[in-house]
C-alpha cells in the first residue's frame, strides 16, 4: 500500500467517523460481534433438550473398606521396590 493509499483510506475513515478514533470503532466493532455471538450460542443452547445427567463413576482399583487400614509406609516402599518401580 503506498503512502497516498493510505492517506486516501484515512481520509474517508476520518470522514465516515467523525470525532472517533480507529481504537474506539474497532472496540466497538469487536464488542458488537461479540454480544451478537452470545445471544446466537444462548438461543441455540436454549433450543436443545437438556443433556442427560453423568453417570456415576465406579472407583478404579482396590477401594479400602472403611475398618481396614492403610499398609505401613515401610511396607509399601518395600513392595514398590520389590514390584519393579522407582522411588
Amino acid at each position: 500500500m503506498t503512502k497516498q493509499d493510505r492517506n486516501r483510506a484515512n481520509a474517508r475513515f476520518n470522514k465516515a467517523n467523525p470525532g472517533k478514533s480507529a481504537l474506539d470503532v474497532a472496540t466497538k466493532a469487536v464488542l458488537d460481534n461479540m454480544a451478537r455471538l452470545k445471544a446466537l450460542r444462548l438461543a441455540r443452547e436454549a433450543a436443545e433438550p437438556p443433556h442427560p445427567a453423568a453417570a456415576v463413576k465406579k472407583p478404579r482399583g482396590k477401594a479400602k473398606k472403611s475398618g481396614e487400614k492403610a499398609p505401613a509406609l515401610a511396607d509399601w516402599l518395600t513392595s514398590q521396590q520389590s514390584g519393579g518401580h522407582r522411588t
